[in-house]
């Protein structure tokens, strides 16, 4: 019988070969950038799979959570006869902190799990194997291109929920608040400066990073069959969501101590 000492030190085990293995594989992914071949069909296609799949969730999120806001912070900007400046803090929240974070955990639900998915799946069916003895790496072949698109797209896709999130906060300005239209962009564009829009953009770019990364890496350590595959694809959504958000934390510490 296993005593609590030694279940804990299983598990402790077990973390610290789950981290060595995943910190592998990111620096697979990051040298495998600069080495030939290169995939570039391949990029293409993930990009378009990444990108341009995941607009209409990102133009739902973005503009409902504009409106969301606008209708919140106008009851509380009410109390102080400040309801006009609304376009302010919308502007300010989303370009510098909503519309990084909840893009990236939309495409982390939906790019982060078929990436796990798909992978898991030709682990499961042994193509990974096969991709090995034809002499292909498989990190090179599936990882980097997924690497790749979705950093280039993360950050287009989060400028793409900021001006529909300001445009949601638009609506609820001017037919709910009746704010001048020509005031609320002129109010919500003056707030904004390069230390919002240079972290609004860093951001998702690195929690692309993450996606790709831990959708890969469960997808790559995938064992126990078709089961294994959903639970790789659930672990997959949860480790990526709790790591954008505790890495947004410490990427906001950091922005707000340089700049």
């Amino acid at each position: 019988m296993e005593t609590p000492v030694s279940l804990f030190a299983d598990k402790a085990k077990l973390f610290v070969h789950e981290v060595q293995e995943f910190s592998r594989l990111c620096w697979a992914g990051l040298t495998g950038i600069f080495k030939r071949p290169r995939y570039v069909r391949e990029v293409i296609y993930q990009m378009d799979v990444i990108g341009v799949g995941s607009i209409p969730i990102i133009i739902l999120t973005g503009i409902f959570t504009g409106m969301v806001l606008a209708l919140q912070t106008s009851v509380q900007l009410k109390i102080f006869g400040a309801s006009m400046y609304v376009g302010k803090v919308v502007a300010k929240s989303m370009v510098s902190e909503l519309g990084p974070v909840l893009a990236s955990l939309m495409v982390a639900g939906r790019v982060g799990s078929g990436i796990a998915a798909e992978l898991g799946s030709m682990v499961d069916t042994e193509q990974i194997d096969a991709m090995k003895v034809e002499g292909s790496d498989p990190i090179k072949k599936l990882v980097v291109p997924r690497l790749i698109a979705c950093v280039l797209m993360l950050p287009l896709l989060t400028v793409i929920a900021d001006a529909v999130g300001l445009f949601g906060g638009q609506l609820i300005a001017v037919y709910q608040l009746r704010i001048d239209s020509a005031f609320y962009w002129s109010s919500a564009f003056d707030i904004l400066d390069y230390r919002d829009v240079i972290p609004g953009l860093v951001k998702p770019a690195f929690f692309g990073f993450i996606i790709a990364m831990v959708g890969s890496h469960q997808g790559l350590t995938t064992h126990g069959g078709t089961v294994g595959v959903g639970r790789s694809t659930t672990e997959s959504v949860v480790y990526s969501s709790i790591s954008i958000l505790a890495s947004d934390f410490f990427i906001t510490k950091f922005f707000l101590y340089i700049l």
